[in-house]
């Protein structure tokens, strides 16, 4: 029997205190993937298990994976 092959995708995410000390982890490329922890290490796990839910649940409904982001550069 053929064995399936999972592909791993490298995705940004962004991490930031809360005002309640918890630390929020945000996937920009799917919009509405988000997560917490107490740790930025918890917040990590919790985000790759929200990804992954987030990521089975835009192919059930036909949605693209993820959308498009772009790094621009402005001065400051």
């Amino acid at each position: 029997m053929p064995r399936l092959v999972k592909r791993t995708q490298k995705l940004i995410v962004t991490l930031q205190k809360g005002e309640d000390g918890w630390v929020i982890a945000e996937c920009p490329s799917i919009p509405g993937c988000m997560s917490q922890g107490k740790t930025e290490a918890e917040a990590l796990r919790n985000v790759r298990a929200a990804i992954r839910v987030c990521l089975k649940v835009r192919k059930e409904q036909g949605l693209p994976l993820t959308v498009d982001t772009r790094e621009v550069e402005i001065a400051v």
